[in-house]
C-alpha cells in the first residue's frame, strides 16, 4: 500500500513538473496562412534587356533579385508545388550527403555515362542541384552583348555553368540556348592552364588543346563541355573573365533554368572568383512567399554586411571545401535549452564526418536523428495546447489549426557559437495542405551531416563573409 501511495505521489509530482515547465515556456504568435500561390516573375524590360559598357573596375556592390524556382513551374496548384518541393528536397539532401561521404572516402564519383559520350574523363565535382533542387534563381546576362537567361544559385556547389550551343543534348529551358560563337568575350581555357588545373578532375580535348569540365549529380544528371571564361552582366553591372562550364551535353531535370551560379566556398565558385572586386562577401534574404509579394534579394560586396547581423565562425572541413560549415552548440524550445542536444551531436570530426552546414537549396532543416528527436519531443510538450493532426510526408509532428486566426507556439532558438538565432514561428510551423494542417518543419537524418535549410532562413539576411571566415544572421533583413 505504501508503495502504491509513493508511486502515486511520484506520478503527481512528475505531472506537476511537466505542467510547471510548460507554463514557464516562452511563446510567440503564429498567424496561420495558406500554402503560397504560384509566384510570378517581375523583371522589367530595362533590367533584362538594356546594355551599356560601364567601367567594370569601379563597381564594388552588386544587387540582384532572386526568385523561387516555383515561378518556372507553370500550371501547378499550391499543393502540387509544395509536393514537388519536398521531392526536390529529398533529392537535394541525398546529394549533399553523397558529396560529404565521397569526400570522407577521398574518392571521386565515376560517371561512365558522360565518359561514354566522348568526354574522356570522370569528375569528383558533385552538386546538390539534383532534379533542379536549387530553389532560387536570378536573371543575368551571359556574353557580349549579353544574352539574358535564368540561372539557379547554389551555395552547395562551386562550378558556374550554362547550356551551350551546339548541343549534343540539352534539356528544355525557358530562354534560347546560349551560343558562344555570338559573344565577343567568350574564350576557351587551354589544357594545362592554372585555371584548368583548379577543376577537381579536368579533361582535355587533345585535338584542339582545350580544357573540359564535368559536373555530376546524385540523381545521375550531369553537364559536360568546354571550360571557358565569359562576361556575366547583373542588371547592367558587368563582371569579366568568369570561369564557367559551357555545357554541350546536359542531362537532367533542371526546371527551365539555363545553368547554375555556384556560390560555394571552393576556388571556382563565383564569390571566390569575383573576390577581389566584391571583397569576398555576399548575402541574401529569402522572403516568406506566403507573407510577402516582394522578391528575395542577393547582394555582393561590402554592402552585403548587415549591421544587425550576429556572426558565427566558419568551420573548415579539410576533406571538403565547398560547404559552409558552422558550429551549432544546441537548441532551445520555449526559452529552455533542450537537454538531449549536446554540441557533440553536431561536431565535425577530423575525418570530415558530421558537422552542420547552411544551405540555400535545402528547404527543410535536417538534424542528425538523436538531436531531431530531442527537439521534436520538446516542441510537442510545449505545443500540447494544439490539436494534433496526422503525419505528412517527412513531417511526423503536425497540428490541425482549422478555424484559428492565431495560435501560441513555443519559441525555437538555434545556438551557434557566438550567435543565437531566434526563429519566427512561420519558420518552423508551416502549412502543408489546404486543410489547415501545419507541421513542424524539421526532420531527422541518419547521416552525421546536419543541414540548415531555407525555410528556417526565411526573413533573415544571411551574410557570407568569406574574407572574415564567418556567417551572420540578421533578423528582418529583407526590408
Amino acid at each position: 500500500m505504501e508503495g502504491k501511495v509513493r508511486a502515486t505521489h511520484l506520478f503527481s509530482f512528475t505531472i506537476s513538473l511537466l505542467f510547471l515547465s510548460s507554463t514557464a515556456l516562452n511563446y510567440q504568435t503564429l498567424v496561420p496562412k495558406s500554402l503560397p500561390s504560384p509566384p510570378t516573375l517581375s523583371w522589367t524590360e530595362s533590367e533584362t534587356l538594356s546594355f551599356s559598357e560601364p567601367d567594370t573596375n569601379t563597381t564594388r556592390t552588386l544587387d540582384v533579385e532572386l526568385h523561387h524556382i516555383d515561378a518556372l513551374s507553370l500550371n501547378k496548384t499550391p499543393q502540387q508545388l509544395f509536393n514537388l518541393r519536398l521531392q526536390r528536397d529529398a533529392s537535394r539532401v541525398k546529394s549533399l550527403i553523397s558529396v560529404a561521404e565521397e569526400a570522407i572516402k577521398g574518392s571521386g564519383v565515376n560517371v561512365t555515362r558522360a565518359g561514354a559520350r566522348g568526354a574522356g574523363f570522370s569528375s569528383s565535382v558533385i552538386s546538390g542541384l539534383a532534379q533542379g533542387s536549387g530553389e532560387y534563381f536570378t536573371r543575368l546576362g551571359v556574353g557580349t552583348p549579353p544574352r539574358y537567361v535564368y540561372m539557379v544559385l547554389d551555395t552547395g556547389s562551386d562550378v558556374v555553368w550554362i547550356q551551350c550551343a551546339p548541343c549534343k543534348k540539352c534539356y528544355s529551358q525557358s530562354d534560347p540556348v546560349f551560343d558562344p560563337r555570338k559573344s565577343r568575350s567568350f574564350a576557351v581555357v587551354p589544357c594545362g592552364s592554372p585555371l584548368c588545373r583548379k577543376l577537381d578532375s579536368p579533361g582535355c580535348n587533345q585535338r584542339v588543346r582545350k580544357c573540359l569540365y564535368q559536373v555530376s549529380y546524385g540523381d545521375g544528371s550531369f553537364t559536360v563541355g568546354d571550360f571557358s571564361t565569359e562576361t556575366l552582366t547583373f542588371r547592367g553591372t558587368r563582371v569579366g573573365r568568369v570561369a564557367l562550364g559551357c555545357g554541350h551535353d546536359n542531362e537532367g531535370l533542371f526546371v527551365g533554368a539555363a545553368g547554375l551560379l555556384g556560390l560555394g566556398r571552393g576556388k571556382l565558385s563565383f564569390p571566390r572568383q569575383a573576390g577581389i572586386r566584391f571583397n569576398r562577401k555576399f548575402s541574401y534574404c529569402l522572403v516568406d512567399r506566403s507573407a510577402s509579394s516582394r522578391p528575395s534579394s542577393m547582394v555582393f560586396g561590402d554592402a552585403a554586411i548587415s549591421r544587425t547581423a550576429r556572426f558565427t565562425p566558419l568551420v573548415a572541413n579539410p576533406k571538403l571545401e565547398t560547404f559552409y560549415y558552422l558550429e551549432l552548440l544546441g537548441m532551445s524550445v520555449g526559452g529552455t535549452r533542450v537537454s538531449g542536444i549536446s554540441p557533440s551531436l553536431f561536431k565535425l570530426d577530423p575525418t570530415g564526418n558530421g558537422g552542420v552546414i547552411v544551405d540555400s537549396g535545402t528547404s527543410v532543416t535536417r538534424l542528425t536523428r538523436p538531436a531531431y528527436i530531442a527537439l521534436r519531443n520538446a516542441f510537442r510538450i510545449g505545443a500540447s495546447n494544439l490539436k494534433r493532426a496526422p503525419e505528412f510526408s517527412l513531417f511526423d509532428t503536425c497540428f490541425d489549426l482549422s478555424g484559428k486566426t492565431e495560435v501560441k507556439v513555443p519559441t525555437v532558438v538555434m545556438h551557434f557559437r557566438g550567435a543565437d538565432v531566434a526563429l519566427p514561428a512561420s519558420n518552423y510551423l508551416i502549412p502543408v495542405d489546404s486543410s489547415s494542417r501545419f507541421c513542424f518543419a524539421f526532420a531527422g537524418t541518419m547521416s552525421g551531416l546536419s543541414i540548415i535549410g531555407n525555410i528556417q532562413q526565411q526573413g533573415f539576411r544571411v551574410v557570407y563573409d568569406l574574407a572574415g571566415s564567418r556567417v551572420g544572421f540578421a533578423p528582418r533583413g529583407c526590408a
